[in-house]
């Protein structure tokens, strides 16, 4: 089975950090994609457990997984002031 990155708002050149399409102004996640999606020059392990804000958190959906550099569907941004 071949595994590769999804074509979703998480892999795309558009997404800022805090999870606003730059392109279309509006909140998204991993479940959105459009068509003007745009997969990210190179690809960064930046959404990993570590720089996820539910890591070690009761709201981790995958507390028995995570770990650093785990990659995950369900990361969300640490907010940064």
């Amino acid at each position: 089975m071949a595994i590769r990155l999804a074509s979703n708002c998480t892999n795309c050149s558009n997404l800022k950090n805090d999870s606003l399409c730059t392109l279309h102004n509006i909140p998204v996640t991993g479940r959105h994609t459009c068509d003007s999606f745009m997969m990210r020059a190179e690809v960064k392990n930046v959404m990993q457990c570590l720089t996820c804000i539910r890591y070690h958190k009761e709201d981790c959906p995958h507390p028995k997984q995570a770990a650093p550099e785990m990659l995950c569907a369900d990361w969300a941004p640490k907010a940064t002031a």
